[in-house]
């Protein structure tokens, strides 16, 4: 089953997809579905109550278990105790919720929990044991307990709250939901219920998740794909399961990816062994594993027609290096000057943090004609710390303007630039700026932290330097409120890149145990292109999360 073959049959298939829709005769309108009656999950009728043992929710099948979900559609005010009724009465330890509660200002969901504390719905109280809010998932514990039922035990419920599925579509690539899906599988005990699915009516993102999760058991126990049949299968027990041709694409995407790159992920505990394996040379090659891993990540296609904006020819001219500009998805939009076209654009890029959205900026170092930009996108979008990871100049080059006063203050356009303070600090200069627009009233303190330890050709001698930066970065974070972090070595890409990998590989080590540098700078090479730009960095990688665990060795600090 060749990568290659796959992406055919994904052609072949959106075709075949329409023969699915048109078996449904297109009467059901979106967003509403009713159960199948032969696999509909029946409640335990209340006394006196007529239709009490209805839920909109059907029980479906997995790859080769029976009963594995339960698709359900999304909580209503009127149906909140109903689905925590049938959480209790299914013994279900798992709740993949794939919606959020409003989209494009429409209600999609009832908040069927408390935000702290407990509640009681119906018969049911439940209690929010924890809340982890990570980029693309959320993850709520909740214990819940009926209360007028003698005294029975608590049971614990975890609900996975996917929040990266864009109002309109599918999510941009399939990583995301990928990462999601391996978190569903790790949580859900053993022995439980099934796992009850919903988006808002519980069959076109509800569908695909289940339908990425069986064909990939599928394609793990025989080394085949069946798209087509699996759906045709499911809908007979939820009528419209994957409601788009693009959910259906969807599916094979996120197929294709699993195919190609497989599961990368790895516990700290076997970070060791691991890079054994990657410094043994590959079968058939020369190469060593490293080598071949960083391959791959280099054929990740750069998607040039989604750099419109920045190949204008206006804006060619604001580029140090001509290959690395923003996307346009991601880009970040400066305010337009009156009467002036093209001043809403600069090189930068919004880049996802471990977990938040839009937690960095990545940027080239400005030029003398683009410091003002600098300074304008530094103030219109709050950001309170700068990184820079290159020296001025370097081997007689300009690598990036001195965008700063050296003493006293300077002004930029409408932005003036005070310098407050500077120190050293073994290899990082610390430098508090006062920054003011002469528009607004308020002032304010912007750090930059400049790293000095890293030359243009190669990478730091050690990574303690690198971790001792990315502590006071978040650090300074914390106390100003987690506005976005601009970062830029010369072009903004591979210094800025290995940078950022690093930021978020550690967060994740430190609050899981877990890290994925592969998918980490993957994900980053599909937000700008040519993020970590070299071997050596993506080696780099490796080796700074080496030294954290070995300057903090206790692993049970990681679980």
């Amino acid at each position: 089953m060749a990568g290659h073959h796959l992406s055919r049959i994904l052609y072949f298939n959106i075709g075949l997809f329409w023969v699915l829709a048109d078996d449904e005769n297109g009467t059901i309108p979106p967003y509403t579905t009713s159960p199948n009656d032969h696999s509909r999950v029946i409640l335990t009728p209340i006394d006196g109550t007529p239709c009490s043992d209805y839920i909109n929710a059907s029980y479906i099948d997995g790859y080769k278990e029976k009963k594995k979900f339960i698709a359900a559609q999304g909580p209503k005010p009127e149906t909140v105790n109903d689905f925590w009724r049938m959480v209790w009465e299914q013994k279900s330890a798992m709740i993949v919720m794939l919606t959020n509660l409003k989209e494009r200002k429409e209600e999609k969901c009832y908040q069927y929990w408390p935000d702290q504390g407990c509640w009681l719905y119906g018969n049911i109280r439940v209690s929010v044991e924890d809340v982890i809010v990570l980029v693309d998932y959320t993850i709520r514990k909740f214990s819940i307990q009926p209360v007028h039922d003698g005294c029975k035990t608590p049971r614990f419920i975890t609900q996975l709250h996917f929040t990266s599925w864009p109002d309109f579509g599918v999510p941009f690539t399939p990583i995301g939901m990928l990462k999601f899906l391996k978190k569903v599988k790790f949580c859900n005990p053993a022995h439980a219920g099934p796992i009850i699915v919903h988006c808002s009516a519980g069959v076109g993102r509800t569908g695909t998740f289940i339908v990425i999760d069986a064909i990939i058991d599928m394609m793990n126990e025989e080394k085949k794909v069946d798209v087509f049949d699996f759906v045709g299968k499911i809908r007979n027990q939820r009528p419209q399961m994957v409601q788009t041709d693009m959910q259906y694409s969807f599916i094979y995407q996120a197929l294709l990816e699993y195919y190609l790159y497989g599961d990368t992920e790895l516990d700290v505990a076997s970070l060791e062994k691991h890079l054994q394996t990657l410094y043994s040379p590959a079968p058939h090659f020369d190469k060593i594993g490293l080598e071949q891993e960083f391959k791959k990540l280099t054929s990740v296609r750069i998607m040039k027609e989604n750099m419109r904006t920045g190949n204008l020819p206006a804006n060619m001219k604001k580029a140090r290096v001509i290959q690395i500009i923003p996307y346009d998805f991601n880009r970040v939009i400066l305010s337009m000057k009156r009467g002036e076209e093209y001043t809403d654009y600069i090189n930068a890029s919004f880049i996802d943090g471990y977990r938040q959205k839009d937690y960095f900026i990545a940027t080239q170092g400005p030029l003398p004609h683009t410091v003002e930009d600098f300074w304008r996108m530094v103030w219109e979008w709050k950001s309170h710390t700068i990184v820079i990871l290159t020296e001025l100049q370097e081997r007689e080059q300009d690598k990036c303007y001195q965008y700063w006063p050296s003493e006293g203050s300077v002004t930029y356009g409408e932005i003036s630039i005070s310098m407050k303070s500077e120190s050293l600090l073994d290899a990082i200069s610390v430098r508090d700026f006062v920054v003011k627009s002469c528009q607004e009233k308020h002032t304010r303190l912007v750090r930059q932290f400049h790293f000095h330890g890293w030359p243009e050709i190669g990478i730091p001698v050690e990574g303690k330097g690198m971790i001792d930066l990315i502590a006071a970065v978040q650090k300074q974070q914390q106390q100003t409120g987690n506005h976005p972090i601009v970062v830029h070595c010369s072009a903004g890409a591979g210094r800025t890149g290995t940078f950022i990998a690093l930021s978020n590989i550690l967060e994740r080590v430190k609050a899981e145990g877990l890290l994925d540098v592969f998918q980490t700078v993957k994900s980053l090479r599909m937000q700008r292109p040519h993020m970590v730009q070299t071997l050596e960095q993506y080696e780099f990688c490796y080796k700074v999360v080496q030294d954290f665990i070995d300057i903090f060795s206790d692993y049970a600090n990681f679980k």
